[in-house]
């Protein structure tokens, strides 16, 4: 097996990587130090996420520097501050060893005239954004005539966020006789042309193939309404308490909506986006690198270049706009020679953006049911089981409150002290998921169950449970799902009640409950006088529409009366799944009977 020092490295250099516990090089880097190293041609490399890009270019250049020269001669372009900070980090400990190699990071949201006096100071190799690096280049700060290597890291998503022009920008102002080199971890045809244009007869290595996923990343998918998309990420949450996790949103508002819902739910949790300053960046990342923070809900931008090798899981709270995108957020995870796990939450009418990220990554996704309460609950009591075997005792500090100890749990029995000690903790996710409601999608489960049983008839696996309710009041009545919900729990029918469909029509609604509450259902409705914005309501029992037959409430032949079913016909709405958690309560401080949205409160590492 190869070394680092067969690829041609000096020694300084050597003891550097040694000292990081880097001992054998990547197939990227064994392929791209020495052709850096032994030529100067323009170099075009694909490299996964993960796989030891920013060594594979750096390595060769600090090789390769003058430290005597105080001039800039090597640029490197990244998408992303984050990245650039890693990459700038890289260097310096790659360098540590080697006198007189200086290193600066350049990039927007930090102080600009700080950069500038450490740019007249003298440095040899810049990393930078292509925004910051236009501005400094315009305010003549920072001259790149002397430029012996231009490297693009990234190269789609710079590609992705716009940066043509600046890219254009940078290059005119290089000399012609340079060496490129173009990393990314995709080649759409946007990168081709980069190559076509800025590069001359390139030198075209790889690591795996062209546009495909780690092998050490496996790609599940859950299918739930959107309206759970959020209970069903905290349930995949719960499954795993072990999770250390980057969940991916499509926009700053709602990373940082989701960040604020799994806080307020007592998840250890934090968001990463572009409103964010540097020096709050800085912060999160710290407390995520030390696992203060198990969840860091990011945007694609601000989660490019994060150096962190132990996830467990990315999330797609939403698929990405840009399929390529997908490839950099599962490669996340994965790193290193690790197992990790890239998971996509989506709806029905999503599910065929899969197809073409499947064709990309050269990977399968795995249909996956949204965890049960009853599986959440095991591996919890599991993991809650290893702490209590694997804690430290401390014996001395612990010696002198064990007499007292010994007296108050006198008369319990060994099985019983056990069961009390674990129910202390384990009871809390026991309580929450208790009747925990099926958050998967009802249509693509049905889908699931005929092509797996042949069961063309599609049945609802909760449908023999549940009991059809008429109620007199619509749309007209600005009754929504939400506030139907807040409705129903202030009859305070049950705690343990499970609501199925609901269904808003114009003058007139139905709804579905657990069929062992239809007389206390009538019955509440009825003794608590209900209304709603000032009408009465009327809350009957309907015969449930099967296989597109319609019913009228008494259970006969529907009518065109505008009283029963038939109306769907020309009033329908695609019925909602309230089933799930996370849902609105017309009043916050009553106690929801069909599910709560926050989760027991859990412990927090500060």
């Amino acid at each position: 097996m190869s070394t680092f020092k067969d690829l041609g490295l000096n020694k300084n250099i050597i003891k550097a990587l040694t000292e990081l516990g880097y001992e054998n090089p990547t197939e990227i880097q064994l392929k791209a130090i020495p052709q850096v190293l032994n030529s100067t041609q323009d170099l075009k490399a694909f490299a996964q996420t993960g796989t030891g890009k920013t060594a594979a270019f750096s390595l060769p250049i600090l090789e390769q520097i003058d430290a005597e020269n105080g001039d800039v001669q090597a640029i490197i372009l990244s998408p992303t501050r984050e990245l650039a900070i890693q990459i700038a980090k890289n260097i310096e400990e790659f360098s540590k060893f080697s006198d007189g190699i200086r290193c600066l990071a350049v990039y927007g949201g930090s102080s600009i005239e700080d950069q500038i006096r450490k740019l007249k100071r003298g440095v040899q190799i810049i990393v930078g954004t292509p925004g910051r690096t236009v501005d400094l280049i315009n305010r003549k700060a920072l001259k790149l005539s002397t430029v012996r290597w231009l490297i693009l890291d990234e190269a789609d998503e710079m590609l992705n966020m716009g940066f043509k022009d600046e890219l254009d920008k940078i290059l005119a102002v290089t000399p012609k006789e340079k060496q490129t080199l173009l990393f990314s971890a995709t080649f759409p045809q946007e990168v081709e042309s980069i190559a076509k244009n800025y590069m001359y007869k390139p030198v075209e290595i790889t690591s795996g193939e062209k546009n495909k996923g780690s092998d050490q990343v496996s790609h599940q998918y859950y299918v739930v309404s959107e309206r759970n998309r959020y209970a069903a990420l905290k349930r995949i949450a719960d499954v795993n308490p072990d999770i250390y996790s980057i969940i991916f949103c499509r926009t700053r508002r709602e990373t940082q909506e989701i960040a604020d819902k799994l806080i307020a739910d007592g998840y250890n949790a934090d968001s990463l986006h572009g409103d964010l300053s540097q020096g709050q960046r800085d912060a999160v990342m710290g407390k995520f690198r030390d696992k203060v923070i198990q969840i860091l809900v990011a945007t694609d931008v601000a989660a490019r270049g994060l150096d962190v090798n132990d996830l467990t899981h990315v999330i797609n709270h939403k698929l990405p706009d840009q399929i390529e995108s997908y490839t950099h957020r599962s490669g996340r995870t994965g790193r290193a020679g690790k197992i990790g796990i890239s998971i996509a939450i989506v709806t029905s009418r999503e599910k065929g953006k899969l197809f073409p990220i499947e064709r990309l990554i050269g990977k399968k996704f795995v249909s996956t049911p949204v965890p049960t309460g009853k599986e959440i609950c095991q591996n919890q009591l599991l993991k809650l089981i290893d702490k209590v075997h694997d804690i430290k005792i401390n014996e001395t500090e612990i010696a002198e409150f064990l007499p007292s100890i010994y007296e108050k749990l006198e008369g319990l029995e060994r099985d019983e002290l056990i069961k009390r000690f674990v129910s202390i903790e384990f009871n809390t996710f026991l309580t929450y998921y208790e009747n925990a409601p099926d958050l998967n999608d009802s249509e693509h489960m049905k889908g699931r169950d005929s092509r797996d049983s042949g069961d063309s008839k599609g049945k609802s696996r909760n449908d023999e449970n549940m009991s059809r309710f008429f109620i007199n009041i619509g749309r007209k009545d600005k009754l929504n799902p939400a506030r139907l919900i807040g409705l129903i729990n202030e009859q305070n029918i049950s705690k343990n009640i499970e609501i199925g469909q609901i269904e808003i029509l114009d003058t007139f609604s139905f709804f579905e409950l657990d069929k062992n509450f239809e007389k206390e259902t009538v019955t509440a409705f009825e003794k608590n006088d209900a209304s709603f914005e000032g009408r009465n309501v009327n809350v009957e029992i309907t015969t449930k529409q099967r296989t597109g037959q319609s019913r009228s409430r008494n259970g006969g032949s529907g009518s065109s009366n505008g009283s029963g079913d038939r109306k769907r016909s020309r009033d329908k709405k695609p019925a909602g799944d309230f089933a799930g958690f996370g849902r609105k309560r017309s009043d916050s401080k009553s106690k929801s009977a069909f599910g709560s949205d926050k989760n027991p409160k859990r412990k927090r590492r500060a």
